[in-house]
């Protein structure tokens, strides 16, 4: 049997002493590494046998880590796609400001140019709001007669016409643009001089010309100017283009389509001119007042006629009563005729 004593009571070398063996060991071996570099294939070889064990120990650290990068990332990309969707709908609500900007100070360049050359006094305006009635094709600018608007002034673009002042009041103005239902314009054809007349509200945005004969020397494309011959437009003003011509066997007519060449629902700055025709009033406005008197002075002459007709009517009766009267007295008379 083994008698000698447990681990536990055993003597060794003390802790002491360990310590400050080990601790000169490391000491030496820190100075010879330093001054000999003797322990670089040691480090070598420690490194690459503790490799694994130590990516192995780093596994949790960089689990956590790429975890928090990951929510970190998520947060500032959300933060990011915010603030780039702003810029860019910033920036596209800015292009879209600065076309319609473009687009406008092109058109006032060129309503400025019609104006200078134009011979005829105009008026610049801008369109405030279309009109309240959804059956009408009305607009309302923002002139009136303290501006020396009047009902009846044409109402132009830089390409042709819009429309006619319809109705004034003294700080606005309404316009009837040509597509209206009721609006009639004369026009006339640039390529041969065929007059006709342009109505609208057939076809939603468009004119047409109608009974034109089925032989009438139209073509498609032909500009529509004004005539001139109502006395309301200037002479000259493009108005329409021809788009479609129907011509049928069973008829002698024929229908003719047409497209405004101005922007009537294009643009907010438009041009009143204000046109004075100098033609003086109709022949039937004239004899108006004539056929009224004339009208009146028959009336009169009937009335005395029958006047007279029954005065002599009554005198004829009155002539008629007195020989009966005669005619009942001679019998009172008849005795005393055998006296005599």
């Amino acid at each position: 049997m083994d008698y000698s004593p447990p681990p536990l009571f055993k003597q060794g070398t003390s802790a002491v002493a360990r310590l400050i063996f080990f601790v000169t060991v490391a000491l030496v071996l820190l100075f010879v590494d330093a001054r000999y570099d003797a322990m670089r294939i040691v480090r070598q070889v420690a490194a690459t046998v503790l490799m694994p064990v130590e990516r192995l120990v780093l596994v949790p650290r960089d689990a956590i880590r790429g975890v928090f990068d990951y929510a970190q990332s998520s947060v500032a990309l959300a933060t990011e796609n915010r603030e780039l969707r702003r810029a860019s709908l910033e920036q596209a609500n800015a292009s879209v400001r600065q076309a319609q900007l473009e687009a406008e100070n092109n058109q006032l360049r060129k309503l400025l140019s019609l104006t200078q050359q134009s011979a005829t006094p105009v008026t610049a305006a801008e369109i405030l709001y279309d009109a309240r009635d959804p059956y009408s094709q009305r607009i309302v600018i923002d002139r009136g007669s303290t501006q020396g608007l009047r009902a009846g002034y044409p109402v132009i673009d830089e390409r042709g016409v819009i429309g006619q002042v319809t109705r004034v009041s003294p700080f606005q103005a309404e316009v009837t643009l040509l597509t209206d239902k009721d609006q009639a314009i004369p026009v006339q054809v640039v390529r041969n001089g065929l007059r006709s007349v342009a109505f609208g509200g057939s076809r939603a945005g468009q004119l047409d010309l109608r009974f034109m004969a089925a032989s009438a020397d139209l073509q498609q494309g032909d500009l529509l100017v004004t005539s001139g011959l109502d006395g309301t437009y200037p002479p000259g003003l493009p108005v329409a283009k021809i788009v479609q011509i129907e011509r049928k066997a069973d008829t002698a007519f024929s229908r003719v389509y047409c497209e405004p060449v101005a922007g009537v629902r294009s643009h907010r700055q438009v041009l009143v001119v204000r046109y004075e025709s100098g033609i003086g009033p109709r022949p039937q406005d004239d004899t108006a007042p004539q056929k009224a008197e004339k009208g009146s002075r028959s009336a009169a002459a009937r009335a005395a006629a029958d006047k007279a007709e029954k005065a002599e009517k009554a005198e004829k009766a009155e002539k008629a009563d007195k020989p009966a009267d005669n005619a009942t007295a001679s019998p009172a008379q008849t005795p005393t005729e055998p006296a005599r």
